[in-house]
């Protein structure tokens, strides 16, 4: 049943999809070009977070740079996930 119920609701996103298309037309460039840089901060802010809390331990610790480094990149793999959701609602 579930496999049924996801297959509809995709098939009823592709509809509200394509009814949203005959009606407003093909995104302009200005458009397109929003939602890239929206993209681009919904990757971006996680990864600067991560160096920032990072850098704020390892300065408190005395650890170089032990907690930036893993923290960098949990934040590249939170901002990939989220970017990739908010790519899959539009």
């Amino acid at each position: 049943m579930t496999g049924e119920d996801d297959l509809l609701r995709k098939l009823r996103l592709l509809a509200e999809r394509r009814r949203r298309w005959l009606r407003e037309g093909d995104p302009s460039f200005g458009r397109q070009l929003a939602r890239a840089g929206v993209l681009g901060w919904i990757i971006v802010v996680p990864m600067l977070l991560g160096v920032l809390i990072g850098r704020w331990i390892d300065q408190r610790l005395g650890s170089g740079i032990f907690w930036t480094a893993p923290l960098l990149l949990v934040g590249a793999v939170v901002g990939c996930r989220a970017g990739w959701r908010w790519m899959h609602r539009q």
